[in-house]
């Protein structure tokens, strides 16, 4: 019996989010300094009454922490998000770093999920009207929108922007982006088509020359050939256009800085300066030599196409794929040119080491252009080796770029597909959710005796009213901390009614002169544990105290006998044994009457 009450003492009961797990203290003081090392009885949420502490948290999570402290290793259950596992990790006092090789990996995804997620949020994918509240705080007046005070630039500067900027924020925006869409493939299409020769109007000029009998004659020549004038009425109309969408979308920005420093825009304002500063120059440079080399700048037009990702969520994830893989695409390049000039020095010493009238290696530049085209596998067939030991050297090279072009291209398909993925998830995620209000439990005041609203005689720690309605079948009946209770009692002396039985804790007062001679003998033989004579101790010594009216009334229990309020649980054993003797007299009664019938 004392090796039961001792094990019984070195237990503790946990009571997480309604899962109860039973460990003994040592296990818990195998980790110092974290939450439950430092368990003690003058806790809030420890419970007197079920002799446990609850804690209101995931009870998945803390099957794996309580196998911590047992086992000494941390493993990351695969059924919780990684936030979640990281928050009750920090809640319990533990280090998230001590994570089992064999979950590291698995538990550090949510953590490139949460980069990823954050960089889809720069990229300004959400296609939904944001709040007339976010449009103030995002544009700057937020104060103002919050005192009623909006001037009318204030409300115009959001439309104007969202206008030019959003395509797809409103109507009138997606007409304005198919506006806008459409310049710029008209420019990109006059561009080229002004190269062609069909599209090209030769200047003729006419000179005056003398014939053979020395009398003067004209004669025409082609001197050059100049785009037709239609294509620069077609330029001047786009480039209006481009105009002033830069300077609106300028004027209306949220933040002059970034838009100013955004690569896009960088893109617009210097492809429309070009047209200006090519008119500058045709009306004042065309006269200087190798003026057409200036026309060479006018190709920056093209990259107008990087505008298109305004409209296109895809182009976005494209290039920030391609961000995304810098250090994937740098190696390559690495590779790349690593192999390039290896296999160029080789070539050309492997095609001098035999006789070889036609060589076409003459330097080890040359060569070099020879192994690029064949590592990136293009191979134009301009230069070739001849020899045995050269035809070997291209072979190593051809094999070599196909496996160092490989490697590297799975990752970025990877990348691709895992922001093309996140970005469809993201779109149709519900983007106005339910706030959930954070509200700490509270546990209800102890009030001292004759306070105002308090019970008129003297409490035992945790036995308030409240404590009267707890579950009874949550108890552990069979645990040794309960042997004292009244089916215990009458197990060691049969015969012995249950009613009188429960009335063992209560106080002397309420005990049978049999009972009093047996209590003394079960205690020198250790039958009965110490916390039973301790509760009778204390409630012998508040005998004089008058019992509370409003206690009982408040639990919804009768106070038809003398049972001590101290002591809710043996008194709850007594009205279930009371019930049960009702129940018999009952039947009695019953059977009886039929009898007598």
């Amino acid at each position: 019996m004392n090796l039961l009450n001792m094990d019984a003492e070195n237990r503790v009961v946990l009571n997480v989010g309604g899962i109860r797990h039973e460990t003994y203290k040592a296990t818990l003081k195998k980790i110092p300094a974290t939450r439950l090392s430092r368990l003690t009885e003058a806790l809030a949420n420890y419970d007197p009454v079920l002799n446990e502490y609850f804690f209101d948290r995931h009870p998945g999570v803390f099957a794996q922490v309580l196998n911590y402290y047992r086992t000494g290793k941390l493993h990351y259950p695969t059924d919780v998000c990684g936030p979640l596992f990281e928050e009750e990790l920090e809640f319990w006092g533990l280090d998230a770093n001590q994570v089992e090789p064999c979950c590291w990996m698995t538990y550090t995804q949510h953590r490139d999920t949460q980069e990823t997620l954050a960089v889809l949020d720069r990229l300004d994918l959400d296609t939904e009207k944001p709040s007339d509240e976010e449009v103030a705080r995002k544009f700057g007046f937020e104060e103002a929108y919050y005192n009623g005070t909006v001037s009318w630039w204030q409300q115009l500067k959001p439309q104007m922007w969202s206008l030019f900027d959003e395509p797809y924020s409103s109507n009138a925006a997606k007409i304005i982006g198919v506006i806008s869409v459409f310049f710029i493939c008209v420019s990109i299409i006059s561009f080229c088509l002004k190269t062609h020769p069909d599209m090209r109007v030769p200047v003729i000029r006419n000179y005056s020359v003398t014939t053979a009998n020395q009398s003067p004659s004209w004669a025409l020549d082609k001197v050059q050939t100049n785009a037709h004038v239609a294509f620069f009425y077609i330029e001047c109309v786009c480039n209006a256009w481009f105009t002033l969408e830069i300077l609106v979308r300028f004027i209306s920005s949220p933040n002059k800085c970034e838009f100013i420093k955004s690569s896009v825009n960088i893109i617009d304002y210097i492809a429309t300066m070009s047209f200006y500063i090519d008119l500058i120059l045709q009306k004042y440079a065309s006269h200087v030599e190798n003026a057409d080399i200036l026309e060479f700048f006018s190709i920056i037009r093209i990259m107008r196409l990087f505008k298109l990702t305004r409209h296109s969520s895809g182009l976005k994830i494209l290039i920030q794929t391609f961000r995304a893989s810098a250090k994937e695409l740098t190696l390559l390049v690495f590779f790349l040119v690593l192999g390039i000039v290896i296999f160029a020095s080789l070539v050309y010493y492997a095609e001098r080491i035999q006789t070889n009238p036609h060589n076409d290696f003459n330097s080890i530049p040359l060569g070099l252009w020879w192994a690029l085209v064949t590592m990136t596998t293009v191979g134009y067939g301009d230069m070739a080796p001849k020899t045995y030991v050269g035809m070997f050297v291209g072979a190593l090279c051809a094999l070599a770029g196909v496996l160092t072009i490989a490697l590297p291209v799975p990752v970025i398909v990877s990348n691709f597909a895992m922001y093309y993925s996140h970005t469809q998830a993201r779109a149709k995620l519900p983007k106005k959710r339910r706030r959930v209000i954070n509200v700490e439990p509270t546990r209800p005041p102890m009030r001292a005796p004759g306070a105002p609203g308090a019970p008129a005689g003297p409490m035992a720690p945790g036995m308030g009213p409240q404590a009267v309605n707890r579950r009874m079948n949550a108890i552990k009946t069979n645990h040794p901390k309960d042997m004292m209770g009244p089916n215990m009692v009458a197990s060691l002396m049969p015969g012995m009614d249950l009613t009188v039985a429960s009335r063992l804790t209560p106080g002397p007062r309420d005990l049978s002169p049999a009972l009093a001679i047996a209590i003394p003998l079960m205690k020198s033989v250790n039958l009965v544990p110490v916390q039973c004579f301790d509760n009778m101790a204390y409630n012998s010594e508040k005998l004089d105290v008058k019992e509370p009216q409003n206690s009982i009334e408040d639990t919804g229990y009768k106070n038809d006998d003398k049972t001590d309020v101290k002591t809710p649980l043996l008194r709850d054993h007594k009205i279930e044994s009371m019930d049960e003797t009702k129940l018999r007299d009952t039947k009695v009664e019953k059977r009886k009457s039929s009898a007598s019938t």
